[in-house]
């Protein structure tokens, strides 16, 4: 039996900048550390192909770092900067476009430290103008835009996470002030790729080390951190969730998700994510290494063609199959292959 009795809103085009994506099905970033001291091969271009080859409407890579000396503890995260690195991306993005696929790399800097106290500001320069240099390569790569990670506990999220940013400088302070960090790595991207480059920007009120955490209880605070970011230039938000079908407000909207208040709020387009076309979510993963079994789009396709968001991010369901895209649009869901722990471990 098919899981599904009606994709096709998920395959309707949309349009981000100047910019047509095939359908609304983003590939969300998953962390697989298959680079050999930072530098992506033939494995990741062939890996990033054949999600484009199978009606993903655009791939958000894994994240990839900045350079900066805290940004990654993982020797085998790729890099997005030194030339070794970003002759290898070039031929991901070759090889994408050629199969007639859209991509971001996600900018990353994992905020090794724990907390962003002890950063000076000299140093939050530098790092600032880091994001900036990778977010130049990418548009020289022939990249389709960039996402920024600032969500999960990573360096942006740390700085407006309170818990995380203590500090006392302008860096620190109620919500919006903890937002300045976000805002001006937004802006030195922005001027580094110019008006017409699609950024987007990966938060969340989770973190990898609290599930619970949150960065807003009402949708009043929500907007105290997302307009300074439009106003700095972001075009797109995705907004990172466990299950994608939980409101997240209590005592707001009953309907509305992340994705769903962050365009009320902006009237930015979004991305949701969390748990999309499986039964289990993450934290299960992460906490228990348990795989998930498929389920149905229904629910989500019914959110979309409300316009609670623009575009559905996938990320284990696509980490699993390849082709669990192409399967939805042509009516073979029991063709989908289970995620499984062992997904992590292949280079398909």
């Amino acid at each position: 039996m098919n899981h599904s009795s009606n994709a096709n809103p998920l395959f309707r085009s949309f349009q981000l900048g100047g910019m047509t994506l095939a359908s609304r099905i983003v590939m969300a970033p998953m962390t697989r550390q298959f680079s050999p001291e930072g530098v992506p091969g033939e494995n990741v271009a062939r890996y990033y192909r054949a999600r484009a080859e199978n009606a993903v409407g655009l791939i958000v890579t894994e994240g990839t770092i900045v350079e900066h000396a805290d940004a990654s503890n993982q020797a085998n995260v790729p890099h997005f900067y030194g030339a070794a690195a970003l002759q290898g991306w070039a031929h991901v993005v070759r090889e994408v476009h050629e199969a007639g696929g859209r991509i971001m790399p996600q900018i990353w800097h994992m905020g090794a430290r724990g907390d962003v106290n002890g950063y000076s500001e000299a140093e939050i320069a530098e790092i600032v103008q880091a994001f900036a240099d990778a977010a130049a390569a990418a548009r020289r790569l022939g990249f389709d835009g960039i996402e920024l990670h600032g969500a999960h506990g990573y360096l942006i999220d740390q700085f407006l996470w309170e818990r995380t940013n203590s500090r006392t400088d302008r860096y620190g302070g109620d919500r919006a002030a903890r937002t300045r960090f976000a805002v001006e790595v937004v802006e030195a991207c922005r001027a580094a790729v110019g008006p017409d480059f699609p950024i987007m920007l990966r938060l969340s009120q989770w973190k990898g080390v609290d599930f619970e955490a949150r960065l807003a209880e009402t949708p009043e605070q929500w907007a105290e951190i997302v307009n300074p970011l439009v106003e700095a230039g972001v075009d797109v938000f995705h907004c990172s969730t466990r299950r994608y079908w939980q409101p997240e407000f209590a005592d707001a909207d009953a309907e509305l998700n992340l994705a769903g208040w962050t365009k009320k709020l902006t009237g930015k387009p979004v991305v949701t994510v969390g748990s999309v076309g499986l039964d289990g979510d993450v934290s299960r993963f992460f906490r228990e290494g348990q795989g998930a079994a498929n389920t149905g789009v229904d629910e989500i396709v019914k959110r979309l063609e409300r316009e609670e968001f623009d575009l559905v991010a996938v990320g284990r369901a696509l980490l699993a199959d390849p082709a669990w895209a192409r399967k939805l649009r042509d009516g073979r869901t029991t063709e989908w292959e289970p995620f499984a722990r062992e997904a992590l471990q292949t280079l398909r």
